[in-house]
């Protein structure tokens, strides 16, 4: 059974070594959570606030669940389009179709505003290296 990992474990990478048959240390390897970014929203959002281990667990498989949703709807509308891509539009459709009224307006104008964001920092970098 492995260790229970605590909320500042949750920070840090695992470092755990094991010891295979031909004598070398090998690390294992890392196990990939968002575990880091929701705990930097949360110290935005209330700097005082701390996070239990179990907490941060469940907001973890929130995210990949959310993700896993919106990804399957948008690969179901690309290929109900016949096309092999997924494009941002596929991505905004898909999370209007999936997250409720509010909510999906107010994820997809965050989602214009970051690529109107980046597409004016990649205008500026091409300039830039002109």
């Amino acid at each position: 059974m492995p260790p229970k990992v605590s909320a500042k474990g949750a920070k840090k990478a695992a470092k755990t070594v094991t010891k295979p048959k031909d004598g070398k240390k090998r690390k294992a390897h890392r196990k990939e959570s968002y575990s880091v970014y929701i705990y930097r929203v949360l110290k935005q959002v209330h700097p005082d606030t701390g996070v239990s281990s179990k907490a941060m667990s469940i907001m973890n498989s929130f995210v990949n669940d959310v993700f896993e949703r919106i990804a399957a709807e948008a690969s179901r509308l690309a290929h109900y389009n016949k096309r092999s891509t997924i494009s941002s539009r596929e991505i905004q459709t898909a999370v209007r179709l999936i997250l409720p009224g509010e909510l999906a307006k107010h994820a997809t104008f965050s989602m214009s505003k970051l690529m109107y964001e980046s597409g004016e920092k990649i205008v500026q970098l091409s300039i830039v290296t002109c």
